[in-house]
């Protein structure tokens, strides 16, 4: 128990726990909905928002969520243009977010070594008040999705019938791409934002290989999550290597073994993990 008498680590495990929670929830939903490049085109739009941060001088971690949430509504507004070609809306807006943060970084030349803790993630660099805004705006996506669970589920099975049935399909969209956007920026402090989009789509992989309902699926999505979150948090303190990197390597060693396992032991095996 050593590593919690470091202040520094007991902040980390909280923020890592809270963004494990929230990624593999949404991870679901983008799963289900054929979006997972959408991680990688708002992860990419927050390393947009850190540059502009330390070019201008504001907190980079609010630069993170404004950028975020902006390239979420741009999505949106695009994906209603390209209904046909939805993924083109998550191309364009990735290519553009990591066009910006390459020309802001290369205008600023001295904060490269406080860019590298947001890129793979960094074990000192949530500060008390970091905490505070991932808990409050962590709570926030937690009571959205249970307040929207409904809506949601009927939006990502069938729009169509989700339309018919009464329920605003638009609004829903650009909701849950708002709250998508929270989730990966406030990831970022942990596992940087090149591989934040690891951390939404592998936990959610491996619930789909395993779970038998709806319900199952983000309870299995949570549990590898935050297995991937705590056990990369220890090996990358005691072995001085970078979180983010390490939590991935760990959520992806998970994924192998349930496909090896599956696989190995036959078509016949009766999984009932919930």
């Amino acid at each position: 128990m050593e590593i919690f008498s470091y202040s520094f680590m007991v902040r980390a495990f909280i923020a890592g726990v809270i963004a494990a929670v929230l990624t593999s929830t949404i991870g679901v939903f983008v799963v289900l909905r054929r979006m997972s490049i959408v991680g990688d085109s708002l992860s990419h739009a927050s390393l947009a928002g850190v540059a502009a941060g330390m070019l201008f001088g504001f907190y980079p971690f609010y630069g993170a969520l404004l950028f975020s949430v902006l390239a979420a509504l741009l999505i949106e507004v695009m994906r209603a243009t390209f209904k046909s070609y939805a993924e083109v809306a998550m191309a364009v807006v990735m290519s553009a977010g990591m066009g910006t943060a390459v020309v802001l970084i290369s205008l600023g030349k001295s904060f490269n070594a406080d860019l590298f803790s947001y890129l793979f993630g960094s074990l000192m660099a949530v500060t008390p008040g970091d905490i505070k805004v991932i808990s409050v705006l962590g709570l926030f996506v937690t009571a959205s999705i249970i307040l929207l669970r409904r809506e949601l589920f009927a939006v990502t099975f069938d729009e169509d019938t989700a339309r018919l049935s009464g329920v605003p399909v638009r609004a829903v969209n650009i909701y849950f791409s708002v709250i998508t956007a929270l989730t990966v920026a406030l990831s970022v402090r942990v596992v940087g934002t090149l591989l934040v989009s690891a951390l939404i789509v592998i936990p959610a992989a491996v619930s789909l290989q395993l779970a038998r309902s709806f319900r199952s699926a983000f309870f299995i999505s949570n549990i590898v999550a935050i297995f991937s979150v705590v056990v990369g948090l220890y090996i990358s303190f005691y072995l001085d290597l970078a979180p983010g990197g390490t939590i991935v390597l760990i959520a992806t060693s998970v994924l192998f073994l349930v496909l090896l396992l599956k696989k190995g032991v036959g078509k016949g095996w009766n999984w009932k993990i919930c």
